[in-house]
């Protein structure tokens, strides 16, 4: 299942000065980042790496990896604090029984949260930055359609709208992908740099060539303390004030969005209820606003009761109402028939995790799949018994442009 490249791990964690940017910090290398308002970390260099084998027993897997891998280091940690020591980042696929998920921990990660940054390495102790050549822009861009053409797409979506109000299930979440294919390869710190600065309160993340920003905090975990931001109910911005403040109140008083979102919010109390002795789930949604566009938001808050890592929490929410539907099980079967498509990462649990079994981790959204000079873009939408096809493909546009104006300028 794995190969460790540096076994038992050696990690150094100190305290260090400010060090700016931390996208400005990567080298010319396959970089690792979940960055949020400028904070977070980000790595380089391979210590240790895991694929792990598709199955319903995938999180248990990398889960125990992991631990094995930590336990058996030896941690020389100053800073001690959530993120701090040894770190594995993470992406798994959306679909239990695809391949392709992987726990990476970087030879370095450089980080910084709440006014203190640090740096851990792995193994020796010369650390100099690899060569940092200047940044590419990807330059011209072309697009090409993905799975499904447009058309084909509002057709699925019409089948799903129809399976619906025949009682099949509540709410399907339906993606689609576009291909594009850039002049130059696409370097991946361009990507990071723009997205973070341009979504700063979305989480920036690069795993493994998946990257993207997406506004969907699946679990934080600290200590016996957990978080998850919950998304369902979208909307995309308008340029004129008014009318975008008539949006998001349109969005806000929806009935076909609230019930989309009760949706998204049940599945997820039901989730993390057996593992927490206490759970806070706000009662109304409140409007989350993006550059692209407005979703109803609810945070949800709780204490685990048994010291579950991360990862286990992550195994018990995933996938959630938000990025599947409602019954899971007859959402994903609909997915299957209509999408046309393998997600791969898109949609699936992307994040980190350290030795005391905190992390981050994020629903792979607004996001591509980048290999050299192509990128496949992902987009999707909730489908509800009253969804427009037309209506719905004006959604996936809009969560298109987050990734087509990374690449574009």
């Amino acid at each position: 299942m794995s190969v460790a490249l540096i076994r038992p791990l050696v990690v150094r964690t100190v305290s260090v000065s400010d060090p700016g940017e931390l996208v400005s910090c990567l080298p010319d290398a396959a970089p690792y980042a979940w960055i949020r308002h400028g904070e977070g970390l980000v790595g380089w260099g391979e210590a240790a790496r895991a694929t792990i084998p598709p199955g319903p027993d995938r999180f248990r897997r990398a889960r125990d990896w992991v631990s094995s891998l930590f336990r058996d280091a030896r941690i020389d940690d100053d800073v001690e604090t959530p993120g701090s020591g040894p770190v594995a980042f993470g992406s798994f696929t959306f679909e239990a029984d695809a391949p392709g998920s992987t726990l990476v921990v970087p030879r370095v990660v450089l980080a910084r949260r709440g006014g203190r940054a640090w740096l851990t390495t792995i193994g020796a102790d010369d650390h100099s930055p690899e060569l940092r050549t200047p940044p590419t822009p990807p330059g011209r861009i072309r697009y090409d359609d993905g799975s499904l053409t447009a058309p084909e797409w509002q057709h699925a979506v019409a089948r799903a709208v129809q399976q619906i109000n025949d009682g099949r299930l509540d709410k399907v979440v339906l993606a689609r992908d576009l291909t594009a294919v850039a002049e130059n390869d696409i370097d991946v710190r361009v990507l990071l740099s723009r997205l973070s600065a341009r979504y700063p309160e979305c989480y920036t993340f690069s795993v493994d060539g998946l990257t993207g920003a997406t506004p969907e905090l699946l679990v934080r975990h600290r200590g016996n303390a957990i978080e998850s931001l919950v998304l369902a109910g979208t909307t995309p911005r308008a340029d004129e004030p008014a009318e975008d403040l008539a949006r998001g109140a349109a969005l806000y008083a929806s009935p076909k969005d609230r019930y989309e979102h009760v949706c998204a919010v049940s599945s997820v109390r039901e989730a993390l209820a057996p593992l927490c002795s206490t759970l806070d789930v706000p009662d109304e949604p409140e409007l989350l606003v993006l550059p692209n566009v407005q979703h109803l938001a609810s945070r949800v808050s709780g204490r685990l009761s048994d010291g579950a890592s991360v990862l286990d929490v992550v195994a018990a929410m995933h996938p959630t109402a938000a990025v599947g539907g409602t019954p899971t099980g007859t959402a994903l079967d609909v997915i299957r028939e209509l999408e046309g498509m393998d997600r791969g990462g898109y949609a699936g649990p992307v994040g980190w995790i350290d030795a005391r079994g905190d992390g981050e981790w994020g629903i792979a959204l607004r996001c591509a799949q980048i290999s050299g000079n192509r990128a496949r873009l992902f987009a999707g939408c909730g489908i509800m018994g009253d969804s427009d096809p037309v209506a719905e493909l004006a959604e996936a546009h809009a969560k298109f442009r987050v990734m087509r104006s990374a690449l574009e300028s």
